[in-house]
Order: structure tokens, then C-alpha cells, then sequence
């Protein structure tokens, strides 16, 4: 089959919709799939797939993070190195300063998204497992802000300096709450204690997983906690709410 299609069974997944929905949204035109064999068996294009993904964006970098075979996210999303995330990223912000009752809060926004992005980068250069790079996405209709790689995740990365992490809800508690350095003593990796302090002090929301860990905070409800998730996810994923 060709890589770049996808089988209804992921689509439905990716989408959160029933295989029985795609099909009835294929006979109505909504979204179709391609036949190629006598069976009859749908595939979708990966790039109609992901157009239509942009309808729920979190629920297409969750898609993209957990499955196996690692292709590369729609370029619309895709942010190869640094340079072209820097660049989405000072796009983002022009956009939310247009936003009259985002005046005060857009730059912090835009940091945080910074810090996050940037963490990607830095912690997985030459390690990365298979497709380098991040997923960057925002919708700033829904104020929503969507972040993933397909890294190490912090529990490998944190324990080249911290050896005694014994699991990821360890991993994410000390990544989000104390300052790790290789180099004592500087004083570094204060990025995600950064983020986290933003979005406790203003009308912010996050959700961050690593592994198995999670956490989130709700900005009616700004309180932190360490939570474990029935799924184990590669990388980071990160949805940001304003």
C-alpha cells in the first residue's frame, strides 16, 4: 500500500469518529477515500486526512505521536528544525496580538509555546527516534495551541543528570518543579517551571504528557498534579488553552 494512505480502521482514530460514520461521510462526499483493490477497502489520502484533522488538532498530534510508523506530519503543522518552528512561532504571535482580549497575555502565551518548542529541540538533537522535528499547530478561533515530538521524553532525557528517576510521573514532577543542570552550577532547565508558572498566574490552561505521566491544569481550577494515563505515549505532547 502506498505510505501515504491511510486505512479507514487509523482514520478513525485519528479523527474520533466510527469506521461506519467514514463510510457514510465517503457516499455523502464529506470525506473520500480511495479504492484499490476488488474488496472494496477504503484508504484516505494522509493529507485530505490531516486537512480535516484541523477540526480537532489535538486529537490529530495524539494520532501522529502514537502511531508506528512515523511519517512526517502535514507540512502545515511540520517544523523540521528550530529555524521554521522560530518562524511559525513569530507568525503565532503577530495573530494573537490582532486579538483585542488577548492583550495582555499574548506574549506569555507565545513564551510558553517558545519554551515548550525549544525543549524539543534541545533535548532530542541527534536523538531523535525516528522523525525529527515537532508538530506545531494552533487555532486561534478555539484559542487552542497543540504541541508534539516523537523524542525521548523527559524521563530518558532527565536521567543522563539524575539517575535515580525511577519512573515518568518522577521524571515530569522534577522537570516542572526543580532546576537539573549537567553543568552544576549553572542554573539551568528552568524552561517548564517557566511554563508552568504562567499558566498558574494567568487564565491558562495545559495539559502536558510524557510517557505515562501527565498533568493538567485547568484555568478555573489552576492546581497541580501529577497524574498516570492508561496510554504510554513517545515524546511529548502538549495542548495549551487561552
Amino acid at each position: 500500500m502506498d505510505s501515504k494512505l491511510i486505512t479507514i480502521g487509523r482514520v478513525s482514530q485519528m479523527i474520533g469518529v466510527s469506521v461506519q460514520t467514514l463510510r457514510r461521510w465517503d457516499e455523502a462526499g464529506k470525506l473520500l477515500s480511495i479504492r484499490k483493490n476488488k474488496k472494496g477497502h477504503r484508504y484516505y489520502k494522509k493529507e485530505d486526512v490531516e486537512s480535516y484533522g484541523v477540526k480537532d488538532l489535538f486529537k490529530l498530534a495524539k494520532f501522529w505521536i502514537a502511531d508506528d510508523s512515523g511519517f512526517e506530519p502535514s507540512s502545515a503543522f511540520y517544523c523540521s528544525d528550530s529555524s521554521v518552528f522560530q518562524a511559525r512561532l513569530s507568525r503565532m504571535e503577530n495573530e494573537l496580538g490582532k486579538i483585542k482580549e488577548l492583550n495582555l497575555i499574548f506574549p506569555l502565551i507565545s513564551a510558553i509555546t517558545g519554551e515548550i518548542g525549544n525543549n524539543s529541540f534541545d533535548h532530542n538533537l541527534g536523538n531523535w527516534s525516528d522523525v525529527p522535528g515537532i508538530l506545531f499547530a494552533y487555532n486561534l478561533n478555539k484559542k487552542m495551541v497543540v504541541l508534539a515530538d516523537r523524542g525521548q521524553g523527559i524521563l530518558t532525557t532527565l536521567r543522563r543528570v539524575k539517575k535515580s528517576l525511577a519512573n515518568h510521573q518522577d521524571a515530569l514532577y522534577v522537570a516542572f518543579t526543580k532546576i537539573i543542570s549537567g553543568r552544576a552550577p549553572e542554573a539551568r532547565g528552568n524552561g517548564l517551571k517557566f511554563v508552568k508558572d504562567v499558566v498558574m498566574n494567568y487564565k491558562i490552561g495545559l495539559f502536558f504528557q510524557t510517557g505515562n505521566a501527565y498533568l493538567e491544569i485547568r484555568k478555573q481550577n489552576p492546581v497541580f498534579e501529577i497524574k498516570k494515563s492508561n496510554t504510554n505515549i513517545r515524546g511529548c505532547l502538549t495542548l495549551i488553552k487561552f
